[in-house]
């Protein structure tokens, strides 16, 4: 299979495989759509990158007292603490 896509001819047959499968008039639309989620990965990656820089830090992070009880923030009800 990788032979395949060496050769010039091996990427021609590719190419107009993909061309009748999805059609002409869908091709930009799938380019564009590839495009946009290559940009949102780069993003994703170089916030990825900012993120570790600060968690690598142990004076930032919130660590707890061994006595201390947790207690629930998004409201569901459920809570460590008994009443």
């Amino acid at each position: 299979m990788i032979g395949i896509i060496e050769s010039e001819w091996g990427i021609i047959i590719i190419l107009a495989v993909v061309v009748l499968v999805f059609g002409s008039s869908q091709l930009p639309k799938l380019a564009r759509s590839l495009g946009s989620a290559q940009s949102e990965f780069k993003k994703g990656l170089s916030e990825g990158k900012k993120g570790d820089g600060d968690k690598a830090d142990p004076d930032k992070t919130d660590t707890a007292a061994p006595g201390d009880k947790a207690v629930a923030k998004d409201g569901d009800g459920s809570s460590t603490s008994s009443g």
